[in-house]
């Protein structure tokens, strides 16, 4: 086992990334001609919060071959502060592997964002433990925190497996393990027995578990909130017993989180969170944050909170960092956050907007 103060890494994730391609001053994609593109995955989006802020940080990914599109993913994570390991496969002919394209559109005002996704072919759905030496990484590199998502455990069954193994190989070598549950239907679609299988084990070997209700109910089988009063106080006590009913389920976990949010339009969202660490709770009523672009906002959240867990903070001050990184991500265009320094965040929960010279 890797004692804490030489690991090399503090965060690490596995992950299959792709480009978005979003239209131009927040116009629909069907009706636009002028997109810009960028790297992204969910995984990446939350060790963005880390990286930045100068924690060592590496993603298990993988690679086509002589790629123009690997090429720019490479040089994106260079310049995201991220070690990177994977192996590279060969596309053979048009009809090969390549990554995946996330088309989405930002929406404006009362028009919601729309997304269609096209992962035909994606070549991270190989991604095995084979590729990687996990004893290396784990036992000799050391990680602190390793962070799956239901995307990559759910993408195919090789990266099920990759994410089963490395979870194992990391309890072993006393790394904690953080499972963003991250539900995806057209994913469990006719596989429901195997995944839901994979993802308790995953879940019974993790320190830190994150999803909203219909996640715990639809990954882990856990009964959700009872059907009760209606309002905001009502869903976060029927969220609070749920986690507890996780947390009986699930006794290795210590901390669990989830985001409170409501759409006023695609601009302007309602934006609340709740976390334990099993012991307390800080309950952040929703507040009204400016939305530039949605996607992220969510990873944005989880990559704050791990980093405040990373530093030793107390279950408060980690909850009210990864709500400010999630309000932080969503003002931003690339999917991720990226913070300037922590001052930066903590201004945004203080609500402090006015510029710093």
């Amino acid at each position: 086992m890797t004692n804490n103060d030489s690991k090399k890494y503090s965060l690490l994730v596995a992950t299959s990334m792709g480009v978005r391609l979003t239209p131009v001053n927040a116009q629909p994609f069907h009706s636009s001609d002028t997109f810009k593109m960028q790297a992204t995955s969910a995984e990446t989006n939350v060790a963005s919060i880390a990286s930045y802020l100068g924690l060592p940080v590496k993603v298990l990914t993988a690679f086509v071959k002589d790629s123009p599109i690997s090429h720019f993913i490479k040089d994106n994570l260079k310049s995201r502060r991220m070690d990177f390991e994977g192996p590279e496969f060969v596309q053979e002919d048009p009809w090969g592997y390549r990554h995946q394209i996330n088309m989405a559109d930002s929406g404006w005002g009362p028009r919601g964002p729309r997304v269609q996704n096209d992962r035909a072919g994606e070549v991270g759905q190989e991604l095995c433990a084979d590729d990687f030496d996990l004893q290396r990484i784990f036992a000799e590199e050391g990680v602190e925190i390793v962070h799956l998502s239901g995307l990559i455990a759910a993408l195919s069954p090789k990266t099920c497996q990759l994410c089963l193994d490395i979870a194992r190989v990391a309890q072993e070598n006393g790394t904690r393990v953080s499972f963003d549950l991250n539900h995806r239907a057209s994913f469990w679609k006719g596989r429901e027995e195997e995944l839901a299988k994979a993802f308790s084990e995953i879940a019974s070997r993790c320190d830190i578990l994150i999803g909203n209700e219909e996640d715990f109910q639809l990954c882990l089988g856990i009964e959700g909130p009872e059907a009760g009063g209606s309002g905001l106080d009502a869903k976060i006590d029927g969220f609070k017993a749920m986690i507890g009913r996780v947390q009986a389920a699930y006794p290795n976990a210590s901390y669990f989180g989830t985001t409170l949010r409501e759409v006023i339009s695609a601009n302007s969202h309602m934006w609340g969170a709740l976390v334990t660490d099993g012991k307390e709770w800080e309950v952040i009523k929703p507040r009204e944050i400016g939305v530039m672009d949605r996607i992220g906002g969510g990873d944005g959240f989880v990559g704050g909170l791990l980093y405040g867990i990373l530093k030793g903070w107390s279950v408060q001050d980690s909850a009210r960092f990864a709500w400010a990184s999630g309000a932080l991500a969503a003002t931003m265009l690339t999917d991720y956050a990226q913070p300037a320094d922590e001052d930066q965040l903590w201004s945004i929960w203080n609500g402090n907007a006015r510029v710093k010279r």
